[in-house]
Protein backbone atom coordinates (compact mmCIF):
# COMPACT_ATOMS: atom_id res chain seq x y z
CA UNK A 1 0.00 0.00 0.00
CA UNK A 2 1.42 3.29 -1.14
CA UNK A 3 1.72 6.16 1.38
CA UNK A 4 -1.29 8.45 1.37
CA UNK A 5 -1.11 12.42 2.11
CA UNK A 6 -3.98 14.45 1.96
CA UNK A 7 -3.77 18.24 1.84
CA UNK A 8 -6.09 20.65 2.77
CA UNK A 9 -5.74 23.92 1.48
CA UNK A 10 -8.27 25.65 3.56
CA UNK A 11 -9.35 23.53 6.43
CA UNK A 12 -12.07 24.18 8.91
CA UNK A 13 -14.05 24.22 12.09
CA UNK A 14 -16.79 22.42 10.71
CA UNK A 15 -19.60 23.37 12.67
CA UNK A 16 -23.48 20.73 11.47
CA UNK A 17 -26.94 21.80 13.06
CA UNK A 18 -29.78 19.41 12.98
CA UNK A 19 -32.82 21.42 13.05
CA UNK A 20 -36.75 20.87 12.96
CA UNK A 21 -38.37 22.13 9.26
CA UNK A 22 -38.29 25.67 9.59
CA UNK A 23 -39.42 28.96 7.67
CA UNK A 24 -36.65 31.49 7.08
CA UNK A 25 -36.28 34.43 9.20
CA UNK A 26 -38.11 32.40 12.21
CA UNK A 27 -36.32 31.51 15.52
CA UNK A 28 -35.14 27.53 15.31
CA UNK A 29 -34.71 25.58 17.99
CA UNK A 30 -31.34 23.43 17.53
CA UNK A 31 -31.56 19.35 17.91
CA UNK A 32 -28.22 18.75 18.00
CA UNK A 33 -24.77 20.28 17.82
CA UNK A 34 -21.83 18.53 16.53
CA UNK A 35 -18.03 20.39 16.17
CA UNK A 36 -15.43 19.04 14.54
CA UNK A 37 -12.01 19.35 12.38
CA UNK A 38 -12.86 19.92 8.69
CA UNK A 39 -12.12 20.84 5.27
CA UNK A 40 -12.64 18.17 2.16
CA UNK A 41 -9.22 16.65 2.60
CA UNK A 42 -9.88 16.02 6.57
CA UNK A 43 -12.91 14.32 5.64
CA UNK A 44 -11.16 12.32 3.35
CA UNK A 45 -8.32 11.48 6.20
CA UNK A 46 -10.99 10.20 8.56
CA UNK A 47 -12.93 7.94 5.79
CA UNK A 48 -9.51 6.38 5.25
CA UNK A 49 -8.90 5.38 8.82
CA UNK A 50 -12.07 4.04 9.33
CA UNK A 51 -11.72 1.68 6.29
CA UNK A 52 -7.91 0.78 8.05
CA UNK A 53 -6.03 3.11 6.14
CA UNK A 54 -3.16 5.27 7.45
CA UNK A 55 -2.61 8.76 5.76
CA UNK A 56 -1.24 11.91 6.85
CA UNK A 57 -3.44 15.41 6.76
CA UNK A 58 -1.26 18.39 5.80
CA UNK A 59 -3.00 21.39 7.31
CA UNK A 60 -2.21 25.34 7.27
CA UNK A 61 -3.96 26.63 10.74
CA UNK A 62 -3.59 29.74 12.09
CA UNK A 63 -5.08 31.68 15.37
CA UNK A 64 -7.28 30.38 18.10
CA UNK A 65 -9.56 27.81 15.64
CA UNK A 66 -6.59 26.57 14.21
CA UNK A 67 -5.39 25.46 17.53
CA UNK A 68 -7.96 23.28 18.35
CA UNK A 69 -8.28 21.87 15.27
CA UNK A 70 -4.77 20.82 15.53
CA UNK A 71 -5.34 19.77 19.15
CA UNK A 72 -8.57 18.04 18.11
CA UNK A 73 -6.87 16.29 15.66
CA UNK A 74 -4.31 14.78 17.83
CA UNK A 75 -7.80 13.84 19.71
CA UNK A 76 -8.77 11.83 17.07
CA UNK A 77 -5.63 9.92 16.35
CA UNK A 78 -5.29 11.37 13.26
CA UNK A 79 -1.44 11.73 11.99
CA UNK A 80 -1.49 15.53 10.78
CA UNK A 81 1.41 17.68 9.33
CA UNK A 82 0.55 21.63 10.29
CA UNK A 83 1.92 24.53 8.90
CA UNK A 84 1.61 27.58 10.89
CA UNK A 85 -0.32 30.33 9.37
CA UNK A 86 -0.82 34.03 10.92
CA UNK A 87 -4.27 34.15 9.66
CA UNK A 88 -7.44 32.92 11.60
CA UNK A 89 -9.04 29.39 10.75
CA UNK A 90 -12.32 29.75 9.36
CA UNK A 91 -15.69 28.01 10.37
CA UNK A 92 -17.79 26.16 8.18
CA UNK A 93 -21.82 25.79 9.50
CA UNK A 94 -24.45 22.94 7.66
CA UNK A 95 -27.80 23.53 8.30
CA UNK A 96 -29.24 19.73 8.12
CA UNK A 97 -33.62 19.58 8.71
CA UNK A 98 -35.58 16.95 7.47
CA UNK A 99 -36.77 18.84 4.70
CA UNK A 100 -34.23 19.18 2.29
CA UNK A 101 -30.75 19.66 0.97
CA UNK A 102 -28.18 20.91 4.17
CA UNK A 103 -27.49 24.53 4.00
CA UNK A 104 -23.93 25.98 3.62
CA UNK A 105 -22.28 28.69 5.48
CA UNK A 106 -18.83 28.51 4.12
CA UNK A 107 -16.33 31.36 5.82
CA UNK A 108 -13.24 32.63 3.17
CA UNK A 109 -11.01 31.57 5.56
CA UNK A 110 -7.59 33.03 6.26
CA UNK A 111 -5.56 34.93 3.61
CA UNK A 112 -1.77 33.11 3.27
CA UNK A 113 1.00 34.78 2.59
CA UNK A 114 3.63 33.37 -0.17
CA UNK A 115 6.01 31.95 2.19
CA UNK A 116 2.94 30.31 3.78
CA UNK A 117 1.91 28.85 0.94
CA UNK A 118 5.42 27.43 0.31
CA UNK A 119 5.36 26.15 3.40
CA UNK A 120 2.57 24.08 3.00
CA UNK A 121 3.95 22.55 -0.36
CA UNK A 122 7.00 21.44 1.58
CA UNK A 123 5.15 19.91 4.07
CA UNK A 124 3.38 18.04 1.53
CA UNK A 125 6.91 17.14 -0.24
CA UNK A 126 8.35 15.79 3.25
CA UNK A 127 6.14 12.81 3.23
CA UNK A 128 6.64 12.10 -0.18
CA UNK A 129 8.59 8.78 -1.62
CA UNK A 130 8.56 6.86 -4.74
CA UNK A 131 5.32 5.80 -5.44
CA UNK A 132 3.42 7.64 -3.03
CA UNK A 133 -0.31 9.17 -3.71
CA UNK A 134 -1.20 13.12 -2.74
CA UNK A 135 -4.46 14.21 -2.81
CA UNK A 136 -5.56 17.55 -2.49
CA UNK A 137 -8.97 18.26 -1.36
CA UNK A 138 -10.90 21.41 -1.10
CA UNK A 139 -10.75 25.26 -1.85
CA UNK A 140 -7.80 27.49 -1.76
CA UNK A 141 -7.73 29.93 0.54
CA UNK A 142 -7.16 33.44 0.17
CA UNK A 143 -3.81 35.12 -1.05
CA UNK A 144 -2.70 31.82 -3.11
CA UNK A 145 -4.33 31.56 -6.47
CA UNK A 146 -4.48 28.42 -8.70
CA UNK A 147 -0.23 29.35 -9.63
CA UNK A 148 0.28 27.51 -6.09
CA UNK A 149 -1.79 24.13 -6.95
CA UNK A 150 0.09 23.91 -10.26
CA UNK A 151 3.45 24.32 -7.92
CA UNK A 152 2.40 21.86 -5.44
CA UNK A 153 1.33 19.17 -7.98
CA UNK A 154 4.65 19.99 -9.86
CA UNK A 155 6.43 19.49 -6.63
CA UNK A 156 4.97 16.08 -5.45
CA UNK A 157 5.23 14.68 -8.78
CA UNK A 158 8.87 15.45 -8.52
CA UNK A 159 9.29 13.93 -5.79
CA UNK A 160 7.95 10.68 -7.10
CA UNK A 161 4.29 11.03 -5.80
CA UNK A 162 1.22 10.53 -8.15
CA UNK A 163 -1.49 13.64 -7.32
CA UNK A 164 -5.03 13.55 -7.12
CA UNK A 165 -7.34 16.90 -7.14
CA UNK A 166 -10.24 17.59 -5.86
CA UNK A 167 -11.25 21.21 -6.25
CA UNK A 168 -13.10 23.53 -8.56
CA UNK A 169 -13.25 26.53 -10.80
CA UNK A 170 -9.80 28.06 -12.02
CA UNK A 171 -7.90 25.82 -9.79
CA UNK A 172 -8.83 22.34 -11.43
CA UNK A 173 -7.42 24.21 -14.94
CA UNK A 174 -4.56 24.58 -13.33
CA UNK A 175 -4.24 20.85 -11.72
CA UNK A 176 -4.83 20.04 -15.15
CA UNK A 177 -2.00 22.07 -16.59
CA UNK A 178 0.69 20.85 -14.38
CA UNK A 179 0.41 17.13 -15.08
CA UNK A 180 -2.35 15.77 -12.52
CA UNK A 181 -2.61 12.36 -12.66
CA UNK A 182 -6.13 12.13 -11.74
CA UNK A 183 -9.03 15.05 -11.05
CA UNK A 184 -12.23 14.52 -9.96
CA UNK A 185 -14.87 17.12 -10.27
CA UNK A 186 -18.10 16.70 -10.59
CA UNK A 187 -20.36 17.02 -13.37
CA UNK A 188 -21.42 20.47 -12.74
CA UNK A 189 -17.91 21.79 -11.49
CA UNK A 190 -16.00 20.56 -14.69
CA UNK A 191 -18.38 22.39 -16.67
CA UNK A 192 -18.07 25.42 -15.16
CA UNK A 193 -14.03 25.61 -14.92
CA UNK A 194 -14.00 24.76 -18.71
CA UNK A 195 -16.85 26.58 -20.37
CA UNK A 196 -17.50 23.84 -21.99
CA UNK A 197 -21.43 22.70 -22.43
CA UNK A 198 -20.77 18.71 -22.63
CA UNK A 199 -18.59 16.33 -20.42
CA UNK A 200 -16.78 15.37 -23.42
CA UNK A 201 -15.86 18.61 -24.16
CA UNK A 202 -14.98 19.75 -20.82
CA UNK A 203 -12.72 16.45 -20.60
CA UNK A 204 -11.04 16.95 -24.21
CA UNK A 205 -9.99 20.21 -23.01
CA UNK A 206 -8.10 19.18 -19.48
CA UNK A 207 -6.68 16.09 -21.33
CA UNK A 208 -5.23 18.50 -23.75
CA UNK A 209 -3.85 20.75 -20.86
CA UNK A 210 -2.35 17.85 -19.52
CA UNK A 211 -4.36 15.89 -16.88
CA UNK A 212 -4.61 11.83 -16.98
CA UNK A 213 -7.65 10.41 -15.63
CA UNK A 214 -10.81 12.44 -15.10
CA UNK A 215 -13.41 11.13 -12.70
CA UNK A 216 -16.80 12.62 -12.99
CA UNK A 217 -19.35 12.28 -10.25
CA UNK A 218 -22.61 12.71 -11.10
CA UNK A 219 -24.69 12.00 -8.22
CA UNK A 220 -27.85 9.52 -8.09
CA UNK A 221 -26.16 8.53 -11.84
CA UNK A 222 -23.03 7.34 -10.23
CA UNK A 223 -19.53 7.50 -11.84
CA UNK A 224 -17.85 8.01 -14.94
CA UNK A 225 -13.94 7.56 -15.78
CA UNK A 226 -12.41 9.37 -18.78
CA UNK A 227 -8.67 7.85 -20.01
CA UNK A 228 -6.63 9.71 -21.53
CA UNK A 229 -6.28 7.10 -24.34
CA UNK A 230 -10.13 7.82 -24.57
CA UNK A 231 -11.72 4.54 -22.80
CA UNK A 232 -14.96 5.52 -20.35
CA UNK A 233 -15.49 3.32 -17.92
CA UNK A 234 -18.83 3.59 -15.42
CA UNK A 235 -19.93 2.65 -12.41
CA UNK A 236 -23.97 3.11 -11.20
CA UNK A 237 -24.51 4.88 -7.67
CA UNK A 238 -26.05 2.45 -5.13
CA UNK A 239 -29.64 2.88 -5.14
CA UNK A 240 -32.46 4.23 -2.49
CA UNK A 241 -29.55 5.80 0.08
CA UNK A 242 -31.18 8.67 1.77
CA UNK A 243 -29.54 10.83 4.47
CA UNK A 244 -27.28 13.61 4.59
CA UNK A 245 -25.39 14.14 1.61
CA UNK A 246 -22.64 16.33 3.09
CA UNK A 247 -19.47 14.91 2.59
CA UNK A 248 -20.18 12.40 0.07
CA UNK A 249 -18.15 13.44 -2.60
CA UNK A 250 -15.15 13.35 -0.11
CA UNK A 251 -15.93 9.32 0.60
CA UNK A 252 -15.91 9.14 -3.23
CA UNK A 253 -12.63 10.53 -2.89
CA UNK A 254 -11.00 8.64 -0.24
CA UNK A 255 -12.47 5.64 -2.42
CA UNK A 256 -10.64 6.40 -5.46
CA UNK A 257 -7.65 7.03 -3.46
CA UNK A 258 -7.54 3.93 -1.72
CA UNK A 259 -8.00 1.81 -4.42
CA UNK A 260 -5.54 3.63 -7.03
CA UNK A 261 -2.71 3.69 -4.11
CA UNK A 262 -3.32 -0.31 -3.68
CA UNK A 263 -2.99 -0.66 -7.83
CA UNK A 264 -6.72 -1.68 -8.60
CA UNK A 265 -8.37 -1.38 -11.72
CA UNK A 266 -10.35 1.93 -12.60
CA UNK A 267 -13.43 -0.17 -12.32
CA UNK A 268 -12.68 -1.15 -8.86
CA UNK A 269 -11.96 2.54 -8.11
CA UNK A 270 -14.78 3.47 -9.00
CA UNK A 271 -16.92 0.70 -7.43
CA UNK A 272 -15.21 1.63 -3.84
CA UNK A 273 -15.92 5.18 -4.88
CA UNK A 274 -19.79 4.52 -5.04
CA UNK A 275 -19.68 2.57 -2.20
CA UNK A 276 -18.06 5.13 0.26
CA UNK A 277 -19.80 7.98 -1.51
CA UNK A 278 -23.16 5.62 -0.63
CA UNK A 279 -22.03 5.18 3.08
CA UNK A 280 -21.41 8.61 3.86
CA UNK A 281 -24.68 9.55 3.01
CA UNK A 282 -26.32 7.37 5.82
CA UNK A 283 -23.86 8.93 8.80
CA UNK A 284 -25.07 12.63 10.13
CA UNK A 285 -21.95 14.44 9.99
CA UNK A 286 -19.28 14.37 7.36
CA UNK A 287 -16.22 11.89 7.06
CA UNK A 288 -17.81 9.22 8.61
CA UNK A 289 -18.42 5.53 7.24
CA UNK A 290 -20.19 2.47 8.56
CA UNK A 291 -18.14 -0.35 7.71
CA UNK A 292 -20.90 -2.63 7.84
CA UNK A 293 -22.79 -0.20 5.43
CA UNK A 294 -19.41 -0.58 3.23
CA UNK A 295 -19.68 -4.09 2.44
CA UNK A 296 -23.61 -4.03 2.35
CA UNK A 297 -23.01 -1.61 -0.51
CA UNK A 298 -20.93 -3.45 -2.05
CA UNK A 299 -22.69 -6.49 -2.20
CA UNK A 300 -25.48 -4.24 -3.62
CA UNK A 301 -23.27 -3.47 -6.61
CA UNK A 302 -22.28 -6.66 -7.14
CA UNK A 303 -25.68 -7.90 -7.40
CA UNK A 304 -26.37 -5.15 -9.68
Amino acid sequence: MAQLIVVTPNPAVDVTYDVPAYEPGSSVRVSGVSRRPGGKGLNVVRVLRALGEPAVAVLPLGGAAGRWVSSAVDAEGLAGEVVAVAGETRTTVAIVDPVGHPTLFNEPGPELTAAEGLAVIAAAVKHCEPGSVVVVSGSLPRGIGPAWLGELVGAVKAAGARVAVDTSGPALVAAAEAGADLLKPNAQELLDATGETTLEGAVSRLQAAGASIIVVSQGADGLIAFAPEGTRTRQAAVKGVTGNPTGAGDAATAGLAQAWARGEPVQEMLRQAAVLGAAAVRQPVAGEVDPKDVEAFRELLKED
